[in-house]
């Protein structure tokens, strides 16, 4: 995901396609690394259980994909404003602030966010077009460089798909059993509506399939549900979910966006805000709504006692 996805994804650019691609691996690097001590750094600071040496097995090395991840999606709203010396400066700020957002939300807040909606997505997002102030706003809306092709928005479609085909694993990484089961299951149905949510609103405000919708509010789902995905037990949900959050995207990109930039100045290359942003919104929106009211009706109580423990609820077999 972070190094075809995001990269192949922010290849649309005509004239950045190898600065997307090359940029999204070196910036990426980078930011996994460091987010792996900053994370972890933050996590004992705001434990119970003192310092100690940070361990790197598998959960840290996705744990530091996850910090990839916002860094990309800063990427992304940033892509064509700066140099790479620029992007690995600012990288290194982000997973700093991201470690320790991430520390306090999980530790003293106990959000629920399996998906990284709230802690990657929304983060990312936001901080990326807090950061596009500091980069020649006002130039880069005048430039004429950031335009699409008929071939770079074809090459951009690998990046889509494979965001799209492996968003399940990336909400269910860190967990595992049958909660990591119903994050795939409720993942692939969000993904899936919020396809063909996408399609339709593309269809109704162009009359065509308009690709910059296509490449991004078919993954808008992915985002929508990443906070509930571990939660919800009814299909019919996770399919409304996704397909709220592929149409609030594609309205986004088509209205909200371009309103956004002539208001504020703001420069937002690939729609971030749409995309990452309102969705990632949205799903906290959701899972604020959906956990004061959920109890032990949100699962089949017959087969699983739910217990709260850190920013995640647990389940044990009972049958």
């Amino acid at each position: 995901m972070i190094f075809i996805g995001f990269g192949f994804l922010m290849s649309f650019i005509k004239t950045m396609s190898w600065t997307a691609l090359a940029f999204n691996w070196i910036v990426s690097i980078w930011a996994l690394q460091w987010a792996i001590l900053t994370v972890g750094f933050f996590h004992q600071a705001f434990g119970d259980s003192g310092f100690h040496k940070i361990e790197i097995n598998l959960e840290s090395l996705i744990v530091g994909d996850f910090g990839a991840g916002a860094a990309m999606i800063t990427f992304g709203v940033l892509l064509g404003k700066c140099s790479l010396q620029q992007l690995l400066f600012l990288t290194f700020w982000e997973m700093i602030f991201y470690g320790l957002n991430e520390a306090i939300c999980v530790q003293k807040l106990n959000v629920t966010d399996a998906g990284g909606s709230i802690l990657v997505h929304t983060f990312g997002a936001y901080f990326g077009i807090g950061a596009s102030i500091f980069f020649q706003p006002g130039r880069s809306k005048h430039s004429k460089n950031l335009m699409s092709s008929y071939q770079s928005e074809m090459i951009a479609v690998i990046g889509s798909i494979f965001l799209w085909m492996y968003w399940p694993s990336f909400n269910g990484a860190l967990s595992s059993g049958v909660a990591q089961q119903r994050i795939i299951v409720n993942t692939v149905l969000a993904i899936a509506s919020s396809c063909f949510g996408g399609a339709i609103t593309s269809r109704i405000l162009f009359g065509k399939l308009e690709m910059e919708i296509m490449l991004n509010a078919s993954l808008a789902g992915g985002v929508a549900i990443g906070s509930t995905c571990d939660l919800i037990t009814q299909p019919w949900a996770a399919m409304t979910i996704g397909g709220i959050g592929g149409i609030l995207s594609s309205i986004g990109f088509q209205k909200i966006g371009p309103w956004l930039t002539e208001k504020t100045g703001l420069q937002d290359t690939c729609g971030v805000n749409s995309l990452h942003g309102m969705p990632g919104v949205f799903a906290a929106i959701v899972s604020a709504m959906y956990i004061p009211s959920m109890g032990n009706k949100g699962f089949p109580s017959d087969y699983f006692t739910i217990t709260k423990e850190g920013g995640s609820y647990n389940e044990q077999a009972t049958a």
